[in-house]
C-alpha cells in the first residue's frame, strides 16, 4: 500500500503555491507554543521535505514579512522568524477555530454587522471570514450570537436577531455556502483518512515523517474550518460532514503530536538555542475529541 503521505503530498503539488500559507500553519500550529521564534533554517530543513525550494521560501518569507505577518531578527548572519501583532492576532481567532470544543450554549439568536463605507468592508472582509461571520448582502455579516467581533469591524453597526423565524432562517441559509463548506470537508476526509487508517495499523512514521503530516493536517483542515461558521448543530443537517472531519483532523493529531515534537526538539532552534517546549495549551488541542475516544 502506497505511503498516504506521499499521496498528500503529491496532491500538495498539484495545488497553486500556497508556500506563504504553510508557513503560518508552521508558525501558529507549532512554533508559537514553543516561544514564537525560529531559526530561517528549521524552516528550510522542513520545506525541503516538501520538495520546495529554499529560494521559494525564503521569497514567500519576504513577503510575508513586508506585508506585516511576520517579523525577522538578525543574530551574526542567522535569521530568526516570528510573528508579527498582525499575525499573532488572525492565528489566535484562527486557533480557537481550530482547536478549541465549539460552545454548545447558544442562545438561538445571531450578531449582525452593518458596515457601510466601501473602505471599512475591504479592511474587515478577511478578518470576519476568519471569525466564521457570513454575508448575505455587501456589508452585512451575520455570526451566532457570542462569537468575538474582530477589532478591524469594531466600528460596524451592532444588531441582534433571531433563526427561530422563517425569515431568520432564511437569512441564515444565504449567508454561508453551506455545500461548499460540506464538499471542502468531505475532500478533507478522503485526503486523511488512509492516514488514520495507517496510523491505526500501528505503521512507523519518522519523526519527520510525523511532523510533516501534522503541519499539512492542520493546513488543509483550517483551510475548511475557517470558513466554516460552526452553526449550532440544531441548524445543520443531521449528516453535516464537519463533525466527523473534526474527530478524524482530532484523532491523527493527537496520534502525530509526540514524534512531531521529537523532531522540532531534536531540529527547532531559536536564537537561544534549542526551542523550549511546549506549554499545556499545546496538549490541549482537540482534547475534548481525545477523551472521547480513550
Amino acid at each position: 500500500m502506497p505511503h498516504p503521505l506521499a499521496r498528500i503530498l503529491t496532491q500538495l503539488k498539484r495545488e497553486p503555491s500556497r508556500t506563504g500559507s504553510i508557513i503560518i500553519t508552521v508558525f501558529g500550529d507549532a512554533i508559537v507554543p514553543r516561544g514564537g521564534s525560529v531559526w530561517l533554517g528549521t524552516l528550510l530543513g522542513f520545506f525541503e521535505t516538501l520538495d520546495i525550494d529554499s529560494g521559494v521560501v525564503r521569497t514567500a518569507m519576504s513577503r510575508l514579512a513586508a506585508d506585516g505577518w511576520l517579523e525577522r531578527s538578525k543574530v551574526g548572519r542567522n535569521s530568526f522568524y516570528r510573528l508579527a501583532k498582525k499575525g499573532r492576532h488572525t492565528f489566535d481567532t484562527a486557533t480557537r477555530h481550530i482547536y478549541d470544543p465549539q460552545a454548545s450554549d447558544w442562545t438561538g439568536r445571531f450578531e449582525l454587522l452593518l458596515i457601510g463605507s466601501s473602505e471599512e468592508r475591504d479592511a474587515s472582509r478577511e478578518a470576519l471570514k476568519n471569525a466564521g461571520f457570513g454575508s448575505p448582502l455587501p456589508g452585512v455579516w451575520v455570526a451566532p450570537s457570542g462569537v468575538p467581533i474582530p477589532d478591524e469591524a469594531s466600528g460596524a453597526i451592532r444588531l441582534e436577531v433571531s433563526a427561530e423565524d422563517v425569515s431568520g432562517r432564511r437569512l441564515l441559509s444565504e449567508s454561508w455556502p453551506l455545500d461548499r463548506t460540506s464538499d471542502a470537508y468531505l475532500k478533507f476526509i478522503r485526503t486523511f483518512e488512509p492516514l488514520r487508517a495507517w496510523i491505526g495499523r500501528r505503521a512507523r512514521l519518522s519523526e519527520i515523517e510525523a511532523f510533516t503530516a501534522r503541519i499539512l493536517l492542520i493546513h488543509y483542515y483550517r483551510r475548511v474550518v475557517l470558513r466554516d461558521p460552526l452553526l449550532p448543530p440544531a441548524l445543520l443537517p443531521k449528516d453535516w460532514p464537519g463533525r466527523p472531519a473534526r474527530q478524524l483532523c482530532g484523532e491523527i493529531y493527537r496520534a502525530l503530536l509526540p514524534g512531531s515534537e521529537k523532531w522540532l526538539d531534536q531540529h527547532g532552534s531559536n536564537e537561544s538555542g534549542a526551542l523550549p517546549p511546549g506549554g499545556a495549551e499545546l496538549r490541549q488541542r482537540f482534547a475534548d475529541r481525545y477523551m472521547l475516544h480513550k
